[in-house]
């Protein structure tokens, strides 16, 4: 994870230009330790040479300009004797080191006691394996760098702590049949896909649900639909196809998007159809 046999720098995380409170963190945390690199009399390239990584890279790390990975600092605090100081900024870096606008959906998946959510075009993120996930931002285009790439996947892995938490939030998915026949990544990704979705599946407090292709009437052609349900009565609620695709929190426009939400559940296969369907789909390799 360091000098690679040209010496090009393992980057960090690039930073977001947009998010002026993760800038605020990684620029303290890059002062910090440029004050510990340089009581201890080091320079940049001597300093990086220590620590595996190049000179222009801990330049970036100290300007606030590139968000350091967990290893740059955990070398960092052994080279510099910072006695877990130094290692200690890990935390600080993990709350910032994915993109704003996920951080904030974690935050908000995270304290719903129901998520209820239509696909129509995909597998959902949250039930994406890393495989899977990864193939897809590398399709995006404009292209991403394998940088950005593997920080949205970081990202995207992280949420899926929402299946841990205890007490477990009641989940409900829907999802469309043509994008599980579509072999995203190629065969063997596809197939663990599957294999996660019939894991989920099984979980006591998730009802996942496949609509076929053989629906003749369809309540979801507006797009997808996700509401999110908190403890406090309160609750949050989006799809392109309604309300100009922006957040709303109203009750009366939350109605709607949970009636249709309903409608899609009811004309989809049961469970424990989809369940069988998915089966199918993994014979059929």
């Amino acid at each position: 994870m360091g000098v690679d046999g040209d010496g090009v720098d393992e980057p960090g995380w690039e930073l977001d230009p947009d998010d002026e409170s993760g800038a605020a963190v990684i620029a303290t945390v890059g002062r910090q330790l440029r004050l510990w690199r340089e009581a201890a009399g080091l320079r940049a390239a001597e300093f990086g040479t220590a620590i595996g990584y190049g000179e222009d890279l801990v330049y970036k790390v100290e300007g606030g300009r590139r968000i350091p990975r967990p290893e740059y600092l955990d070398k960092a605090d052994e080279v510099l004797g910072a006695r877990g100081r130094i290692a200690a900024m890990k935390a600080d870096v993990a709350e910032v080191r994915y993109p704003k606008k996920i951080r904030d959906l974690a935050k908000m998946e995270a304290k719903a006691v129901e998520l209820l959510v239509y696909d129509n075009h995909t597998v959902h993120g949250l039930l994406q394996t890393e495989e899977h996930a990864r193939a897809l931002f590398e399709m995006r285009q404009p292209a991403y760098s394998q940088d950005e790439v593997e920080r949205w996947v970081a990202a995207r892995m992280a949420r899926r702590s929402v299946f841990a938490r205890d007490p477990a939030p009641a989940l409900s998915f829907v999802l469309e049949e043509g994008p599980l026949r579509r072999r995203i990544g190629g065969t063997m990704v596809w197939r663990r896909q599957l294999e996660r979705l019939l894991e989920l599946g099984e979980l006591r407090h998730m009802a996942l649900q496949v609509m076929p292709m053989g629906c003749e009437v369809h309540a979801g052609m507006d797009g997808g639909i996700e509401v999110l349900k908190f403890g406090d009565g309160a609750a949050v609620g989006r799809s392109p196809g309604a309300f100009s695709g922006r957040p709303v929190s109203d009750p009366k426009q939350l109605r709607i998007l949970e009636l249709r939400y309903g409608t899609i559940r009811a004309q989809a296969l049961s469970p424990r159809e989809s369940l069988a369907l998915i089966e199918q789909m993994l014979g059929e390799t």
